[in-house]
């Protein structure tokens, strides 16, 4: 009894000095959910070994899921106990049900989060703005390109005011066999998320517009919002002939292939155009309706990160956040990821000429993000495609702006 006892006693020692010394299975590792499986490389070549100079004993892993199954994919995970550290978080509504459901850590507190403007914060806190439970990263801008090529044949400025954009586009229609506009209906989303939200700000005085259009306090119907629609309809004449069948992919082509001058971009589309077109292009923003109003740009939130309410190794993952909040993340990060910036204070340099140029935007006009991707969109009707239907009717001069907004607005009533 004694000897079974003597080894029991001994098994004990060993068990508790292994506990005590051996690495316990989550400390200094962390795991990454995402939806961008084309960053995989970028993480494990580049981010997370920028990351590893500075905190050589925390381990990260990258483990992103296809976009189309994140969000299902994820939230079996987090149900399981078997989700990563760390939450890339969509904006705005699913990532608040994340947080709601008590999947995802208040960040109130986390000190990197004082590098982000009020705007950046917005699309992961809660509606009355008293929590945030993501990190912001990156977004997207809405504007336009030009090529450089036809505009010096032609001899054309890049407009900065309304009349001077039409004054463009006429004489590119006039005086030459190029396109003026690309730009289809054939899709629709892009009518809504690239063009009425891209140009519409400057009617609707940004952030100002979209929250008493969120509060009541203004509706669809009210002149801010249904003239970018006019705007719009004068587009029209413009547009290649067979505009209502073009696909955006028709319209990436038709630009890449130096057979229009102007596209309706998303600052994403730049790494498109870099290998696909053979001529040089630029970026000018919405122009203003007359010379000296402010401007303002869509600066579209697109991703941020969380943490895992359920990770055991939050000290790590808040030391990880920190650092997404640090210049040196930002500026890997915008140079990497062509098109997407970030979202943080800093000032910082993109080696691309024309994100480069966007990236310049935020210091002339003031940002906000698209319309109605927050709180507007929970209806139970499809808002979202309702702004895209009326977008193409308007520009096909099939449904006037004002039949548009009433349409929009009937569903913001109920």
């Amino acid at each position: 009894m004694k000897q079974i006892t003597t080894t029991l006693s001994a098994i004990g020692l060993v068990t508790t000095a292994f506990m005590t010394y051996a690495p316990q299975a989550l400390a200094g590792d962390l795991s990454i959910e995402s939806w961008r499986v084309d960053d995989k490389s970028l993480w494990e070549t580049k981010i997370i070994p920028a990351f590893n100079a500075e905190h050589p004993n925390i381990k990260v892993k990258f483990a992103p899921t296809a976009p189309t199954e994140y969000n299902a994919s994820l939230n079996t995970r987090l149900t399981g106990g078997t989700a990563g550290d760390l939450i890339a978080c969509r904006p705005f509504d699913v990532s608040l049900d994340l947080f709601k459901k008590g999947r995802l850590d208040k960040l109130n507190d986390l000190e990197g989060m004082k590098n982000f403007p009020d705007v950046a914060k917005g699309a992961w806190q809660t509606d009355d703005k008293a929590t945030t439970y993501c990190l912001p990263m990156a977004s997207v801008m809405h504007g336009f390109f030009y090529n450089k090529e036809i505009f010096k044949e032609l001899g054309l400025s890049v407009p900065k005011t309304e009349d001077e954009f039409f004054k463009v586009l006429e004489t590119i229609k006039s005086k030459s066999k190029y396109t003026p506009i690309s730009l289809g209906t054939n899709d629709g989303w892009e009518m809504h998320q690239i063009v009425y939200t891209g140009v519409g700000p400057n009617y609707w005085k940004g952030e100002e517009g979209r929250q008493a259009l969120i509060t009541g306090k203004a509706k669809m119907t009210d002149p801010k919002f249904t003239a970018p629609y006019e705007y719009i309809a004068r587009w029209n004449p413009y547009l290649s002939k067979g505009f209502k069948a073009q696909t955006y992919g028709d319209s990436q082509n038709l630009f890449a292939l130096g057979r229009a001058a102007i596209y309706a971009a998303g600052s994403w589309d730049i790494a498109h155009f870099n290998k696909n077109a053979e001529f040089e292009f630029g970026a000018f923003y919405p122009p203003v309706k007359k010379s000296g109003d402010t401007c303002y740009i869509s600066d579209h939130t697109d991703i941020g990160m969380g943490i895992n309410s359920a990770s055991k190794n939050k000290e790590d993952a808040k030391v990880f956040l920190n650092w997404l909040a640090s210049e040196k993340f930002a500026e890997l990060y915008s140079n990497e990821v062509t098109g997407f910036f970030s979202l943080s204070n800093h000032k910082i340099t993109i080696k691309d000429k024309v994100a480069n140029e966007m990236l310049g935007w935020r210091n002339d006009c003031k940002s906000t993000i698209r319309l109605n991707a927050q709180i507007l969109n929970r209806g139970k009707k499809d808002l979202e495609t309702t702004f895209w239907n009326v977008g193409a009717g308007v520009l096909s001069h099939t449904m006037t702006p004002e039949e548009g907004a009433k349409k929009i607005q009937a569903i913001l009533d109920k």
